[in-house]
């Protein structure tokens, strides 16, 4: 009896998705349209003048995490269109087998000469139909739509600056500031100037100073017996006149010689005679 229902759910199920609309499209009959981020391939670009944008650096077969990049290097040449001497490739061959569309081969392409393609993906039917030889990059230009990322619109995507003000902007500010700056800066100059040189001038004034007070002590020590002279002459000319007294210094010699007369001569002993009695 199980077995039964079990069979009616599933016919249930059946007759509701077939009144729906269908889900699925025939691919690759019809291929839905792809977002602009889609990349399934890559192209070699041509530039501006002619000439085959790519150098042979092999920046983008170094950093193949895959290894599917092989280039061969041409020896440099003059270009037929700038008449430049540059750099060439002789064989480039990108293997889509291992590819892990990682786009670090685009990013890092200093003359953005290869790109990806936003073109729906073609079915290979064997190995040979995956290996983009240098014919087909070039022919994916012409053949397929090219994504919009290069390696100078990845690299401006990725800069951490993105979205600051440009330096321009930048400096224009730093150039008002330093012009708001600058009188500042010559007040403190100024400032510093008048501190440095105050202590200058009051080193000055005390130099100064004392030299000043060196000569009026030299005048001072020169003045001062000139003015005592005409004092002690005023004085004695106020004096009495001198008696006829005899001068000191004259008098001391007389006064001891008759002190040392008025003494009594000292007594000498003389030693006492030996006696003797006679008979």
């Amino acid at each position: 009896m199980g077995f039964f229902l079990d069979s009616f759910r599933a016919l249930g199920t059946t007759l509701r998705n077939f009144l729906r609309p269908p889900v699925t499209i025939d691919y690759p009959t019809v291929i839905r349209p792809r977002p602009e981020r889609h990349r399934v391939s890559f192209a070699l670009l041509i530039d501006e003048t002619g000439d085959e944008a790519c150098i042979g650096c092999l920046a983008c077969e170094r950093i193949c995490p895959s290894q599917v990049i092989a280039i061969k290097q041409a020896p440099k040449r003059e270009s037929k269109v700038t008449g430049k001497k540059r750099g060439y490739a002789e064989d480039f061959t990108l293997d889509l087998e291992a590819c892990i569309f990682c786009e670090l081969c685009v990013q890092v392409c200093p003359t953005d000469a290869i790109v990806m393609c936003r073109a729906p993906e073609v079915p290979g039917f064997c190995r040979e139909d995956l290996v983009l030889t240098m014919d087909k990059l070039y022919e994916n230009q012409k053949s397929k739509t090219l994504s919009w990322g290069t390696a100078a619109k990845l690299l401006e995507m990725q800069d951490p600056a993105r979205g600051k003000p440009k330096p321009a902007d930048a400096g224009d500010d730093k150039a008002a500031e330093a012009g708001a700056e600058k009188p500042k800066a010559k007040g403190l100059k100024a400032k510093a100037a008048k501190t440095i040189a105050e202590p200058a001038k009051e080193s000055v004034k005390e130099s100064g100073a004392a030299e000043l007070a060196k000569d009026s002590v030299k005048e001072s020590v020169v003045t001062e017996p000139a003015k005592e002279a005409p004092k002690e002459s005023a004085k004695e000319s106020t004096k009495e006149p001198a008696s006829m007294e005899v001068p000191p210094t004259d008098a001391k010699p007389v006064v001891a010689a008759e002190a040392a007369a008025k003494e009594p001569a000292p007594v000498s002993q003389a030693p006492a005679a030996d006696t003797k009695e006679i008979p």
